[in-house]
This record gives C-alpha cells, sequence and structure tokens, in this order.
C-alpha cells in the first residue's frame, strides 16, 4: 500500500502542496472547511456583476505553468495576458500617472512625470531585479530552517549582495535616499502593503516585491484570478487528488513518531505527512492544542487585514484601468494610524480593481466591477459596523473629489468583506490576510518555517509561514514543502 497524505485546506497553497505530493506518489486528501476550493482566490456574482473576492495581482504566472505540466504529458492550458499598464496613481493634487511595466519605461515616466533622474531609477529598478534573483534560489524557492536547503549554487551570489539588500535600512529610507520626489518614495513603499507591513519599519529588503511589478509587470489570468484556481483545482483532480469540502478538520493526531491523521466529524484519519493551509496561529491554537508551538514566532505583531467593498458601478471609467490607487495625502499618518491605534484614517489610501476593463463579460455593458479596497487593522474588538460606514463615507468624498462625479448614484449592487469576514471565511487570525507581518529588521526572515520541528510528518503551506504572503510565495510554500518531504521519506 503507497503512503497517503491529508493537506488541511483548499487555499492556493494546500491545492498547490497536494499537487506536488501526488505527483510524489502519495495518495492525496485535502479537506475544506468551506464548500468550494480557493480560499481567497474565489469568485462571486451579484446579479450582472461578478467579482474576485480576494487577490487582484498576478505576477510570475510560470509558478502555476510549473504545476500543470510537473508531468510531461499533462495537457492542462492555464492563459493569461500582460497588462500594459501595470497601475494608474492618484494624488490629491491632481496629478495623475499611469505606470507602465520594465525599467525602461518606468523610469522614463517618473522621469517625466515626477522630475526623477532617469539613470538613478533604472539603477535602483535594476538593483531591486538583482536583489530578487540572488535571494530567490537560498530564500523564497528553499527553506531558511534546513541548512541542507542553504547549499545551492545561489548562496555564494546571495551572500555577495548582503551590503546591497537594505537589511538595516527600512524600505521608506532606502526609498527616500534615491529619490526626490514624495510621490516617487510613495510609490516605492506602497510594495510593503503587498506582505500586510509598514513601510515605515520593515526592512529595505522588502523593496524586492517591487521587482515583479515594476520591472516585469503584472498578468491577468483568462477569466479572472479565480481561473488560478480553477486550473489548479480541475488539474489536482485529474492526477488522482480528492477533495473533501464542508469538512472541517478538528484536529491534527500525532504521537512520539510523528503524525498519525487528522480528526474530520469526529472519526479519526490516518496519514504518513499531513500538509497544514491553515493559518499557522490557528494551526496550533484549534487543531494542536496540546502541543506548544514556536511561541516567539506566533506572538510577533499581525500583518494587515482588510476591508473591501464590491460595487457594482453602472457607469464607464476611461481613466481607470485594471489596477487603480488614489493615495493617502499622509501615507506615514495612514500606516500609523493602522499598526498602533488599531483603526482607519479619515484620508485612506484606495485601490480599485477593475477585472471587467481586461474581462468584459465581468460587468454589464453599460457598467464595471469595483473592488474597493482599503488597508485595515486586525480585529481587536472594534466597532466595524461603525469603522466600515465611516470608510465608506470617507472613500466615496476621495474618489468623488478626484473623480470629479457623484459615485453614489452609479451603485446598484453592493457587497463587503471586512476582518471579522476574512476570520470567519479564511480562519486568518484576528482578520489577519498574510500572518505575521514583516516591520522589524529580522521578522522577514523569521517566519514560521514549512515543517514542524517537534512533530515528523507534519508541514505547513501557505502565506503565514515562509516565505511570505502573496500567490506566487505562497506557491513556492509548497515547492519548498516538496523538497523537505523528499528528504524526509527518502524519495528521489
Amino acid at each position: 500500500m503507497g503512503k497517503k497524505a491529508i493537506v488541511i485546506g483548499a487555499g492556493i497553497g494546500g491545492i498547490a502542496s497536494a499537487i506536488r505530493l501526488a505527483h510524489l506518489g502519495f495518495e492525496t486528501i485535502v479537506y475544506e472547511t468551506n464548500s468550494e476550493p480557493g480560499g481567497k482566490i474565489r469568485s462571486s456574482q451579484f446579479k450582472d456583476y461578478r467579482f474576485d473576492m480576494g487577490p487582484s495581482v498576478f505576477t510570475e504566472p510560470q509558478l502555476v505553468d510549473e504545476l500543470l505540466h510537473l508531468n510531461a504529458s499533462s495537457t492542462s492550458s492555464f492563459s493569461y495576458q500582460k497588462l500594459p499598464i501595470s497601475c494608474n496613481y492618484f494624488f490629491e493634487d491632481g496629478v495623475k500617472i499611469a505606470l507602465p511595466s520594465g525599467a525602461d519605461m518606468v523610469s522614463e515616466v517618473l522621469h517625466k512625470e515626477l522630475g526623477e533622474d532617469k539613470a538613478q531609477v533604472y539603477r535602483y529598478l535594476k538593483r531591486l531585479e538583482d536583489n530578487y534573483e540572488s535571494v530567490y534560489p537560498v530564500f523564497i524557492s528553499s527553506s531558511l530552517h534546513r541548512i541542507s536547503h542553504w547549499f545551492n549554487k545561489g548562496l555564494f551570489r546571495a551572500l555577495l549582495r548582503i551590503p546591497k539588500y537594505g537589511l538595516l535600512t527600512t524600505m521608506n529610507d532606502m526609498n527616500r535616499n534615491r529619490f526626490k520626489n514624495k510621490k516617487t518614495i510613495q510609490i516605492f513603499n506602497r510594495f510593503a502593503t503587498y506582505n500586510g507591513s509598514n513601510p515605515y519599519e520593515a526592512p529595505g529588503m522588502l523593496n524586492i516585491i517591487a521587482h515583479l511589478e515594476l520591472n516585469i509587470g503584472p498578468y491577468m489570468p483568462n477569466g479572472g484570478m479565480v481561473s488560478i484556481t480553477e486550473h489548479l483545482y480541475e488539474h489536482a483532480k485529474s492526477i488522482g487528488v480528492d477533495f473533501s469540502f464542508n469538512t472541517p478538520v478538528t484536529s491534527i493526531k500525532y504521537d512520539r513518531n510523528g503524525i498519525k491523521g487528522v480528526t474530520v466529524h469526529e472519526r479519526n484519519e490516518e496519514a504518513d505527512l499531513v500538509v497544514s493551509n491553515m493559518d499557522v496561529h490557528n494551526t496550533y491554537k484549534k487543531l494542536l492544542t496540546n502541543i506548544k508551538g514556536p511561541e516567539k514566532i506566533l506572538q510577533q505583531e499581525k500583518s494587515t487585514s482588510a476591508v473591501v467593498f464590491y460595487w457594482g458601478i453602472k457607469k464607464k471609467f476611461p481613466q481607470l484601468d485594471v489596477h487603480n490607487i488614489f493615495f493617502s495625502d499622509d501615507y506615514e499618518e495612514e500606516f500609523r494610524t493602522m499598526f498602533r491605534d488599531k483603526s482607519i484614517c479619515s484620508d485612506p489610501t484606495v485601490y480599485i480593481h477593475i477585472s471587467s476593463k481586461a474581462e468584459a463579460k465581468d460587468a454589464p455593458k453599460y457598467g464595471e466591477n469595483w473592488f474597493v479596497m482599503v488597508n485595515a487593522p486586525i480585529n481587536t474588538g472594534q466597532d466595524w459596523e461603525a469603522l466600515r460606514m465611516e470608510l465608506r463615507k470617507n472613500i466615496l468624498l476621495k474618489l468623488n473629489r478626484i473623480l470629479g462625479e457623484d459615485l453614489e448614484q452609479f451603485i446598484e449592487i453592493e457587497e463587503y468583506m471586512d476582518p471579522i469576514k476574512m476570520e470567519d471565511m479564511y480562519s486568518g487570525m484576528q482578520g489577519s490576510i498574510y500572518g505575521n507581518s514583516s516591520n522589524s529588521k529580522t521578522s522577514a526572515f523569521y517566519r514560521h518555517p514549512n515543517f514542524s520541528s517537534q512533530i515528523k510528518g507534519l508541514y505547513f503551506a501557505g502565506v503565514t509561514v515562509h516565505p511570505g504572503g502573496g500567490i506566487p510565495l505562497a506557491l513556492n510554500s509548497a515547492k519548498i514543502i516538496e523538497k523537505c518531504v523528499k528528504r524526509d521519506f527518502k524519495l528521489h
């Protein structure tokens, strides 16, 4: 009889782990609390408007392609398009910048629109590219927590570039020392939000996040972000992965020799290994109640959450694109209010994702589907009803002011997501999206490992563990698990 693997959670990290384990020959079953796969990468239809409910920025599509073609005979087909504009940026003084991708074009636009030195911008973007490519093999696609993973051909290059990473400074200071325009600094600082952190505290190392969007560019899956889930889910089933929905795991079973399985519906299901794609904090809190977790990691400051409004807008806005940012006039105060005061400032930065700009069928011919998001603190008992209503008012005031429209009259469909709903639906601790923030010099390197040092055969996938938040890093967590399992189970 072959070996059996159980994956807890059908988020993107869980599905990717299941595919890789099945490819290694494990009989694999995924237990999911919700009624559908994908975790946050899911879709909802509200009358004539379709919305991707969670992540909306897609980079490194080759990671999805790789999963779909682990088996050379696979016929899975996943299509996507590169977006010509990475993001539209709107500022309170009326300045609007449509920023393309590619170091040459970004440098040209920031020179023309914001007066930056073109050569300086280009050099900085190439530095971020070199930093990213240097740390990728030793930090992003490998485990920091196993010495055997360190010794690959990229280690020497990564070590040589340590002075270039900005480990001893913040993202903001690193950007402030290179650009003269506040708006340029704000554009680069915003990438801290991609893992729920504060650019005024997070290490300069995290500026590498900008590389994927500014040097390479974002993509849009044909069919929307949910297409990522749909293709990986169908592929997983085609290679024998079993999925059980509406099936919450209530505990992870183990003894001194290691993993024994899990408990579902008051019955024990045996397994040789278990992967938890659940938020690592809640994995310990709810499924491993008899074990002491790594307290120093679990007690770190949590990442941000979000409040999202899903608006069906019965009007076309040609000045908007797929990705749009309306910046706060005081960015530092916005983060201070989130992390220190656990609240939302009166002038928040507003992100609007409009998939119907690329997928016309996502909205009626006369309208657009607006995913309107503001970064928010985790849930610590705030009055979210009052905060949400105040936020809605402030968002409309800001957008009306900048776009010169009375938006309220165009909203014909409205739904929302907030930290309480996020915790209920996705089991993120206190509504945190990415687990721990990276608001210290070491926290980016001090995430929970992808395996348990206490229980043999227990592994961890997803955005709350190493290497971090976002779709590419969640997919890489599954790749790291595959490497660990190969070594642990002596598979070749």
